[in-house]
């Protein structure tokens, strides 16, 4: 089967920045829902024709990923706001920021904590790979058509390197 606007796609990649570096690699694959919110559209648009077993190179400018880096979306907020477990690479919700927060950090966005100091802490809600050209290696292990529940939802809920919040330690990437 041929990839198609809203069918259901498995992938494994490696994800590498322009220098080389390996920023994510994704060995067992996910299961990914074209046509909705779950890829790049980017992405989506080079999948489409292909079947399992093709694999893709792509390069993303920043602006085709994750977009530039907005320095605005940089907030420098109290400690003594923040439980004293709080770690470098947690993620925190917008709407649960303390209220004594800047009020024009955006309550609809996930800030990852990038620094902790005595008297202050640096969130910042630029998806951690903003401001990155990216380069993409791309295997299809397989491609199938979606259910009615999935046709129905748009998503696998698997979105293309969204935020996960979790434990301290830091984030998950995918």
């Amino acid at each position: 089967m041929e990839i198609t606007s809203q069918c259901v796609v498995a992938l494994t990649w490696t994800l590498k920045d322009t220098l080389g570096e390996t920023l994510d690699q994704l060995e067992e694959p996910i299961e990914f829902f074209v046509g909705g919110d779950d890829l790049l559209v980017k992405i989506e648009e080079a999948l489409m024709g292909y079947s399992k077993g093709a694999t893709l190179d792509l390069h993303l400018e920043p602006e085709e990923a994750f977009g530039d880096y907005d320095e605005m979306l940089v907030f420098l907020e109290k400690r003594s706001l923040f439980p004293k477990e709080l770690e470098e690479g947690m993620t925190i919700e917008g709407h649960a920021l303390p209220a004594q927060c800047n009020p024009e950090a955006p309550k609809d966005l996930f800030y990852t904590v990038t620094e902790i100091y005595p008297e202050h802490v640096v969130i910042d809600a630029n998806h951690p790979l903003a401001g990155i050209a990216l380069r993409i290696h791309i295997k299809i292990e397989d491609v199938r058509e979606a259910t009615p529940q999935e046709l129905e939802s748009n998503s696998m809920g698997s979105g293309f390197f969204k935020i996960i919040p979790q434990a301290p330690g830091g984030t998950q990437v995918h």
